[in-house]
């Protein structure tokens, strides 16, 4: 693709050129609204195809296309996270950082750091996600201030403050992401930047989950869970994400009936969306389980997450 992007001496388009940034939008959409992530890649895999395309014969500025590309790359990183495999997502972003850079876009290059701390955080590389991040917010602060980015950085950084076990700084990390309520629009743009503050009461509860702050993440949790966005069959993934956490407190606290209640719910929904990231957590959770595992219904719910599927 950037190879592409210096070969733009060719004979150029005949007429207007598609409008790729409203087609990332749809697929953003679809995105969103799809059960089975996977089912999108297709589609963007084709539309990538076009823009390289594109690029090589375009004439003029590369410049719009360059940030459609970049708008891309990152839906693409987001379905291969999605389906666990990490290689193939941190590419994606990579291409998506190095790409927003020649476009001179900050907000499109932050996003796509952000992403990829995503990866290095799954993987328990916290260190280098924090640093990542860090670059994410200097970016930010050159990018538009009507946006959302700098918030959303500011809630990935209480991510990795959690990693490290550091609470304060977590906590005003989350503080920071809270202040994205007084931009007077919501701040994203429905596609590669959907940051709101939406999902700020869940994202609390699930780094008090991992500061071990179990009464306070169940309080949030609980909350959360309660929200329309979350209710059942509207998302898939982040319902299961907040079921997870909730089921993951009774394992701490050794209650099996917490544990089936919750873990199973978000099973199903895994089974329903085909969604590898909710499949991972739950085997994550599945190491939570310790003494528990003696119980016939926890072990039984472990084999069968043990089964899961992934796409």
């Amino acid at each position: 693709m950037r190879e592409a992007a210096g070969q733009r001496a060719g004979s150029g388009f005949r007429g207007p050129p598609p409008d790729f940034a409203r087609m990332n939008r749809h697929l953003w959409q679809v995105y969103q609204l799809a059960r089975s992530k996977g089912s999108v890649y297709p589609v963007v895999r084709d539309q990538l195809t076009t823009l390289n395309e594109a690029l090589a014969s375009s004439s003029g500025t590369a410049q719009p296309l360059l940030s459609a590309a970049a708008d891309l790359f990152q839906l693409a990183g987001e379905l291969a996270f999605d389906s666990n495999r990490y290689a193939d997502a941190a590419a994606s972003y990579s291409l998506a950082a190095a790409v927003s850079k020649d476009a001179g876009a900050y907000d499109l290059w932050a996003c796509a750091l952000v992403r990829h701390a995503y990866v290095d955080m799954s993987e328990q590389r916290h260190s280098q996600a924090a640093q990542m991040l860090d670059v994410a917010e200097r970016l930010a602060g050159r990018g538009d201030t009507a946006l959302s980015t700098r918030y959303w950085v500011a809630s990935v950084q209480a991510e990795a403050y959690a990693g490290f076990g550091d609470l304060i700084a977590c906590e005003r990390a989350l503080d920071r992401a809270e202040a994205v309520r007084c931009l007077t629009t919501n701040g994203g743009n429905s596609g590669w930047l959907r940051f709101d503050g939406a999902r700020l009461a869940e994202e609390r509860g699930a780094r008090y989950v991992q500061l071990g702050r179990l009464d306070l993440a169940e309080n949030t949790l609980r909350n959360a869970l309660e929200q329309e966005a979350l209710a059942f069959g509207q998302s898939y993934r982040r319902r299961g994400s907040v079921l997870i956490d909730l089921a993951a407190i009774g394992a701490r606290r050794r209650d099996p009936e917490q544990v089936v209640a919750y873990a199973r719910e978000a099973l199903e929904l895994a089974r329903s969306s085909r969604s590898g990231y909710v499949a991972r957590r739950l085997r994550t959770l599945c190491d939570e389980f310790g003494p528990l595992s003696r119980d016939h219904r926890v072990a039984e719910l472990g084999a069968e997450i043990a089964m899961l599927g992934t796409p």
